[in-house]
């Protein structure tokens, strides 16, 4: 509520018997103009008001009647507070918030925000009341929260009731980012984290709600239509190229990852649709291109997002967007530019570690790479030349040779990059989905005998199965159908692959055999291989080759699906969606926010050169240019948003069983799974955080079933923003809280504690690539080897490894992209450490809030327990890399933990 500062003012009540007279007659005008005078005498004299519906004209008399009420008015103080801007935040930096001399002298004038209350109530005749209206002006830049403050003064009448909202208008010429609106010193808050375009842009006033949230149905009657309002000014009509200060959210197709005008080789297939289905991205509007009609073209650069989704606030420029901009298009070409030979792999493994110890020579003062260095890798910068030294990879530092070990290659499975695609073998024998037409006999080569003269009489295939102990990493069925397209590509080559692990009786995995598979092709047969840890000299150098085609499928996989796919492409349709259809009051718009934030900013920049034709990983991973072909059919053979919560995802890859005596309610079938073990901890607090806060909201089911902007919100997931997937019956209902409870802490878990797991240990285990490299160049040398092929194989097994591992070109530029996706920024939102205005508001929700920030610290304690538990080998022991992805907070930079709310790098 206001505090009353309460200025009386008399008013003039000027009322006319009678019946109303017409208007012309002379006397009634004489009169008319003598009370418009008396009027502006009256207001000039004591500034009191006039009521002028009060104002009544008769023809029977002319007698006025001036009555004196008081009314009474209350000052409020308002205060915006202003963000610096990032000016060309993807070019040059400049920081500042007035761009032209314009806006200085507005600024000057003090007219440089025009606001207006609303009230949440309506009139006695049941209209919506008049706004109250005040200019803001500047008043410096505040040193302590480092923005800019403006001031300015509302006279809110008493009958104006409770304010629910403001309009703003920004009188600049450029855009402006608005933190918050504060009223009568924090007695009305009104949230508002948004650039607000300039009326010379767009004069649509910007609207903002107060932190107090409302279901649709509980909408004061005064903000019902400002509700709406609102809603629709983000959707737009789906027409028109989008412009740089909108708030459009529309849905598209993956259409502009190709850039066929450019070269032919550089068309891509559409991603979305029957042919290959995906998620949708946000509409950009964009033209086509001249060749391919269908594909956008990509002459727009950077690329849309609405503006909303760019870094709201002036982040360390070292970090983020920006420095990955600034490496995608400064470092890697100056990489390219020294190292030319786009074909030159590493001769030796000593050329691989001055990476790291003496660094590549490179002209730093080339496309401002100074300035994004720090983040990127250390500078040594002497009179005589200027050194790119990468980081040493937490790995390699820990233990130069964990990348040639069986057990670290096993261990990685579960507390590595890419925990996400091991599984429980449960049928047997293992059998290929694949047309055996197509592409050969479906039974895997992997037989019973191998696997029991692997696990040496402890115990029969039979029971091995029963008692839960074999475990697979298999691509073969993903992978086979791409092996002779990608044969094509020079520079590459391909298998379907499956990997065979066993569970030992210490709880540790162990590798019992690799299969390699290349399909029938020009009238060649089916062509697979079974490789065992071997104790000769030859096996042993195929089982390490072996191991490091398997290493790159599993790098693809991580990087395509694990990771792009089921973390930043599948949530941007939720970000879509949730500004579309939930208004900024709607308790689960405040919810998931935070979740939502700066995800399709991060992925415009991967479609600009990431994962688009051309770029890193097209250029620099197995599947080349059929890595997004990839990923989509991931997304239509397995994809499901209810294997998408962790509880969930474990019991589908067997590692877990339903057991509601066991902690979670889940007993796992490898104890010993960091990331699980961490993983379930994290959604538990979660799923706790988004229980408490759903039901304090919807107390009863009902209330969920009729929230109309809620079931909007699902069904446009549903089938819009996955649309290609929208008569799968897995998807959820949305009719009860434990409903909407499941829906929100998979969207919460997916952004946040899956998508740590999956990106910040990037540089950790795969910036030192021999441990996962991206791409295997050469072919077996056992699979049909010429007499030349096989002899150079004998005499120098080393070189035949060196030349399977990627080339410079392809391992700096990744390492450069890994060390600023490994990278937290020094203002990183860490989940459950910001409490939200809307949180602080509700004391239910503060209290929840507070509660799940508890639980967060004592997870940081339970995982620092378990790293020093020697009985947990897959996690403790000599010169292993502690698994720390899931611990929920961090400082900045390269750490290998945190677990930021949302996707933003």
């Amino acid at each position: 509520m206001l505090k009353t500062h309460t200025h009386r003012s008399n008013s003039v009540n000027l009322t006319f018997p009678g019946t109303s007279i017409i208007v012309g007659v002379s006397s009634s005008a004489t009169f008319a103009t003598a009370i418009s005078r008396q009027v502006a005498s009256v207001k000039k004299r004591g500034g009191r008001r006039i009521d002028d519906h009060k104002l009544q004209y008769t023809r029977s008399s002319i007698k006025a009647s001036i009555s004196t009420s008081v009314s009474t008015f209350t000052t409020v103080k308002g205060v915006i507070s202003v963000g610096p801007s990032i000016t060309g935040v993807l070019s040059s930096v400049t920081v500042g918030l007035i761009g032209t001399m314009a806006d200085c002298v507005t600024d000057i004038l003090g007219n440089s925000f025009v606001l207006e209350l609303v009230s949440a109530n309506l009139d006695s005749s049941g209209k919506e009341k008049e706004t109250v209206k005040a200019s803001a002006k500047s008043v410096g830049f505040d040193n302590e929260s480092k923005l800019y403050k403006y001031e300015c003064e509302f006279r809110v009448p008493d009958e104006f009731g409770k304010i629910g909202a403001i309009l703003v208008e920004n009188q600049h010429r450029k855009e402006a980012y608005i933190k918050n609106i504060v009223l009568d010193n924090g007695n009305v808050i009104f949230p508002c984290e948004s650039w607000i375009h300039s009326k010379y842009d767009n004069p649509d006033k910007r609207i903002f709600f107060t932190d107090k949230s409302y279901l649709p149905s509980e909408t004061p009657v005064g903000l019902k239509v400002l509700r709406e309002k609102d809603l629709e000014s983000l959707r737009g009509n789906g027409e028109g190229e989008r412009k740089s200060y909108e708030r459009i959210y529309d849905y598209d197709t993956y259409n502009d990852i190709g850039d066929p005008d450019t070269d032919s080789d550089l068309s891509r297939p559409v991603l979305g649709g029957d042919q290959h289905p995906y998620p949708r991205r946000c509409r950009t509007g964009r033209q086509s291109t001249s060749t391919e009609p269908w594909s956008e073209s990509r002459m727009a650069v950077p690329f849309y997002v609405p503006r909303d989704e760019d870094f709201s606030e002036l982040k360390e420029i070292t970090f983020g967007a920006t420095t990955l901009f600034s490496v995608l298009h400064g470092a890697i070409p100056t990489l390219e530019s020294i190292l030319t030979d786009a074909d030159k792999g590493f001769s030796l493994f000593k050329d691989i570690e001055s990476l790291y110890d003496n660094g590549v020579d490179v002209d730093l003062t080339i496309s401002g790479l100074l300035n994004v260095l720090p983040t990127l890798l250390r500078a040594l910068t002497s009179a005589a030349r200027n050194v790119l030294q990468f980081e040493t990879p937490r790995i390699k530092d820990r233990d130069s040779f964990s990348w040639y070990r069986d057990e670290e290659f096993c261990r990685q499975t579960l507390a590595g990059l890419n925990p996400y695609s091991i599984k429980l073998v449960t049928e047997w024998p293992i059998i290929s989905k694949l047309d055996p037409i197509v592409y050969g006999p479906a039974e895997s080569a992997i037989t019973k005998e191998i696997v029991e003269q692997e696990i040496k009489g402890f115990m029969s295939l039979e029971e091995a199965l029963e008692q839960k102990k074999l475990f697979l990493l298999d691509y073969h069925d993903l992978l086979l159908p791409y092996v002779n397209k990608v044969r094509e590509i020079d520079g590459t080559t391909l298998y379907g692959s499956r990997t065979l692990m066993f569970l030992t009786s210490t709880g540790t995995l162990r590798p019992l055999a690799i299969e390699l598979t290349r399909p029938p092709n020009n009238g060649n047969p089916q062509w697979k291989h079974v490789y065992t840890p071997c104790w000769d000299a030859t096996g042993a150098w195929l089982w390490k080759l072996a191991k490091a085609h398997v290493l790159a499928h599993d790098s693809g996989y991580h990087q395509l699906v694990s990771h792009w796919l089921r973390t930043h492409g599948s949530t941007e349709p939720y970000v879509i969606a949730t500004n579309r259809h939930l208004s900024k009051m709607h308790p689960i718009q405040r919810l998931l926010c935070p979740h939502l934030r700066y995800t399709m900013q991060i992925n415009s920049l991967a479609r600009l050169a990431l994962i688009n034709a051309g770029g890193t990983i097209d250029t620099s991973f197995s599947l080349r240019k059929y890595c997004m072909q990839l990923s989509s059919d991931a997304y239509a053979q397995h994809w499901r948003f209810d294997h998408e919560a962790l509880p969930a995802d474990l019991i589908n890859r067997g590692m877990a069983v339903e057991d509601e005596s066991a902690p979670h309610g889940l007993k796992l079938t490898i104890e010993d799974y960091p990331f699980a073990n961490d993983g379930l901890i994290l959604w538990d607090a979660i799923k706790q955080w988004a229980t408490t806060y759903v039901n304090h909201y919807y107390p009863q089911p009902n209330l969920v079933e009729s929230d109309q902007e809620l079931q909007a919100w699902w069904t446009e997931i549903r089938t819009i923003g996955h649309g290609d997937k929208k008569d799968e019956p897995w998807w959820p209902q949305l009719k009860t809280q434990q409903d909407l409870i499941k829906i929100v802490t998979t969207i919460m878990w997916v952004s946040s504690g899956h998508h740590s797991a999956v990106n910040f240990g990037q540089y950790d285990f795969a910036g030192y690539f021999p441990n996962r490299p991206t791409i295997a160049r050469t072919k077996m040398p056992n699979e049909d080897p010429t007499a030349e092929e096989w002899e150079a194989f004998i005499n120098k097994p080393e070189d035949l490894l060196l030349e399977s591992f990627p080339t410079q070109i392809q391992a700096t530029k990744v390492m450069s992209v890994l060390a600023v996706l490994s990278s937290h920024s020094p203002d990183e939102e860490y989940i459950g450490t910001n409490v939200e205005p809307a949180w602080a508001a509700e004391p239910t929700i503060k209290a929840a809030f507070e509660e799940f920030n508890g639980r967060l610290i004592e997870l940081e304690a339970i995982i620092d327990s378990r790293n020093n538990d020697p009985n947990l080998r897959n996690r403790s022991g000599a010169g292993l890399v502690p698994y720390q992805l899931l611990k929920p907070f961090s400082g900045p930079g390269l750490t290998g933990k945190g677990v930021p709310y949302s996707i933003s790098i």
